[in-house]
C-alpha cells in the first residue's frame, strides 16, 4: 500500500472470523496494513469496527473457539507470525512484540503485587534471577513517570490510581524493550490531563527506544498527535488509509468525515456556526452486514452503485480509500 521498503510488520489480507450458533462474525475481513521500523499507525473508528480485534490477530490472542484467523499473512520481522507454533509465539509476545490493554484493571492480576508482575516478564523472556528481574522493574516504573518506585512496586494493583495502573501496564509492555508496541485504547478510561500525560510518555519512549508503533484508538484527536499514518476501520475493513496530515486536510470516505465532524474545535468562529454532528445509525451488526459498501445505510452521499462492494482506490498518491465516489 505504501511506496516503503524497511518495514517491520506487513499484514496481507487478513481475515478474523468468530463461528457462533447465529453465524459467522467476520471481524476482520481482509484487512492491509503496513508499519515502518520505527513508525507510527493509528487504527481509528468506532466500537466494532474490528480495531481490537486486528490486534489480538497480531498478538495471536484470538480465544479459539469461537474465533480464528482464516486467511492471510501477519509478517513481523520477515516471520510469518501464523506460521510460528504457540510455544514460538509465546517467545515473540512480550519480548519482540507487546501490548497495552484497554482496562488495566482487568489486565493487571488483583492478587499479585505490581512488581511480581513486571519481574515475571523479565525472569520468563530475559532468564534474570528474582532479585536482578526485582531491581529493573523499580527502574522500569521509575522510566515510565511513576513516584517513588521503590514503594510502589511493593503494592497491588488497586492501590494504584488509574493513571499510574496505566503506567505501570506501559512498565511491564517495556521491560524487554521489544521491537513493536500495539496499545490498544490506552487512554479510554483516563481523564483528559491523565490522557494526556500517557501519550507524551508512549511518545518519549517510543523514541528513546527506537520502537514502533500501532495505536489503537476510536479518537481522531489523539491519532493527530502520535501518528504518523492513519488506517480508518469499519464493519472489519480498512475503508481509507493515508498519512495523518491528508486525512486531517482532504479526507475522502464519507466515514472519515463524519468522524471528523464529531470533533470539536476551539476556534470561537466554528463554536458559533457549526454544531458537532453524529454519524446516524450504528455500526451493523457483523452477523447482518449490508450487501455492497458496509457504509451504505448510514452514507448520505449512498447511490445505486453502492450495492457493490468498492475496492480500495487510490485518488491520491499513497491515499487508499474504499468508496465508489473516490473513483
Amino acid at each position: 500500500m505504501s511506496g516503503e521498503n524497511n518495514f517491520l510488520l506487513k499484514i496481507r489480507n487478513l481475515h478474523t472470523y468468530f463461528f457462533t450458533d447465529e453465524g459467522v462474525a467476520k471481524a476482520v475481513d481482509g484487512v492491509d496494513l503496513e508499519l515502518e521500523e520505527g513508525g507510527t499507525l493509528g487504527v481509528v473508528g468506532e466500537s466494532g469496527c474490528g480495531k481490537s480485534v486486528t490486534a489480538l490477530s497480531i498478538m495471536r490472542l484470538i480465544p479459539d473457539p469461537p474465533g480464528k484467523v482464516v486467511k492471510g499473512e501477519i509478517v513481523f520481522n520477515g516471520t510469518d507470525l501464523l506460521t510460528l507454533s504457540e510455544a514460538e509465539m509465546r517467545k515473540v509476545r512480550g519480548r519482540s512484540i507487546s501490548m497495552i490493554f484497554q482496562e488495566p484493571m482487568t489486565s493487571l492480576n488483583p492478587v499479585f503485587q505490581i512488581g511480581d508482575q513486571i519481574s515475571e516478564v523479565l525472569r520468563l523472556h530475559e532468564g534474570m534471577s528474582r532479585r536482578g528481574a526485582w531491581n529493573r522493574s523499580v527502574e522500569m516504573l521509575k522510566l515510565v513517570g511513576i513516584p517513588a518506585p521503590e514503594r510502589r512496586i511493593s503494592e497491588y494493583p488497586h492501590q494504584l490510581s488509574g493513571g499510574m495502573r496505566q503506567r505501570a501496564m506501559i512498565a511491564m509492555a517495556l521491560a524487554c524493550s521489544p521491537k513493536l508496541m500495539i496499545a490498544d485504547e490506552p487512554t479510554t478510561a483516563l481523564d483528559v490531563t491523565i490522557q494526556a500525560q500517557i501519550l507524551e510518555l508512549v511518545n518519549r519512549l517510543k523514541k528513546e527506544k527506537g520502537m514502533s508503533v500501532i495505536l489503537i484508538t476510536h479518537n481522531l484527536g489523539v491519532i493527530a498527535e502520535t501518528a504518523r499514518r492513519v488506517a480508518v476501520m469499519y464493519a472489519g475493513r480498512i475503508v481509507e488509509y493515508t498519512d495523518v496530515r491528508s486525512i486531517f486536510a482532504s479526507p475522502k470516505h464519507p466515514y472519515t468525515q463524519g468522524l471528523l465532524k464529531s470533533i470539536p474545535r476551539l476556534d470561537e468562529d466554528h463554536i458559533k456556526k457549526e454544531k458537532l454532528e453524529a454519524i446516524p445509525g450504528l455500526v451493523p451488526s457483523l452477523l447482518d452486514l449490508p450487501k455492497g459498501c458496509k457504509f451504505s445505510n448510514r452514507c448520505k452521499y449512498a447511490f445505486e452503485r453502492c450495492g457493490e462492494e468498492p475496492p480500495l482506490l487510490e485518488p491520491a498518491p499513497g491515499h487508499f480509500v474504499r468508496c465508489w465516489l473516490s473513483g
